[in-house]
């Protein structure tokens, strides 16, 4: 027994030896001027996602109203815009005037523009001046002399702070679904509209794909919040119009 007792009390000597070295760095960690500035680069970070979602939520309003310009005025200098196969344009002036192939500034009687932005994914860059956003964007349209739509697609848009402020850098809607608003999904399937012939774009579309019935998945710009993986080159059926 007393063997016993010199081995614990020589263990616990040991012990307390090491115990200022290893709790060295977490206090070093834990100062209050270290927890202060933790704290700080937190609520920057939430703030930051708050501000990219207002931001994208602002555009939605402006969009669906046909208030272009200033949607176009929440894009950044070098900003693009990119719906679905009607090509690539650059700059607020290209973007401003590429709006108006979805309908008259304010919109007009008979039109009907509502993009829904929904299941928000934001992701600040490690930077603090970038940004990424995935949503979700049931659609509702109609125009003069023309059936009404039902449609649903995936935006993946990029998001720059300039001045202190967060802006549109890279706006990509990818619609995946289009239908008749009569007819309904099981006796309708609409294709996406190509490139204008009126105001052209600067570049062609980055992917060309089809709707339903295709079934393309946008790769997604956030990783897998639990494994950390990227979600990028996802298994997909080659479209048999398409070959992609």
């Amino acid at each position: 027994m007393n063997t016993m007792k010199v081995m614990l009390r020589q263990w616990c000597v040991a012990i307390a030896g090491l115990a200022p070295l290893l709790a060295a760095p977490a206090m070093a960690q834990s100062t209050p001027e270290a927890r202060l500035a933790a704290f700080r680069e937190r609520v920057t970070r939430l703030e930051d996602q708050d501000s990219v979602e207002n931001l994208q939520a602002t555009f939605g309003f402006y969009f669906d109203k046909g208030l272009w310009n200033e949607a176009a005025d929440l894009f950044s200098r070098n900003g693009s815009f990119e719906y679905g196969l009607s090509g690539v344009y650059e700059g607020q002036d290209h973007i401003r005037r590429a709006m108006l192939l979805y309908g008259p500034q304010g919109l007009a009687s008979g039109y009907l523009n509502n993009h829904m932005m929904l299941q928000a994914v934001i992701v600040i860059g490690a930077d603090g001046r970038t940004a990424t956003g995935r949503w979700q964007g049931p659609m509702m349209l109609s125009e003069p002399g023309a059936s009404g739509v039902w449609g649903v697609g995936i935006y993946e848009n990029e998001y720059v702070k300039e001045g202190g402020v967060w802006k549109l850098s890279k706006f990509h809607f990818y619609p995946t679904a289009l239908t008749d608003y009569d007819r309904g999904w099981a006796r309708s399937l609409l294709p996406m509209k190509g490139p204008s012939a009126v105001f052209p774009p600067d570049k062609p579309s980055t992917k060309v794909y089809r709707t339903m019935p295709g079934n393309y998945i946008p790769p997604f710009s956030y990783k897998h919040p639990v494994t950390g993986q990227p979600l990028t080159n996802l298994p997909q059926a080659v479209d048999s119009v398409t070959g992609q």
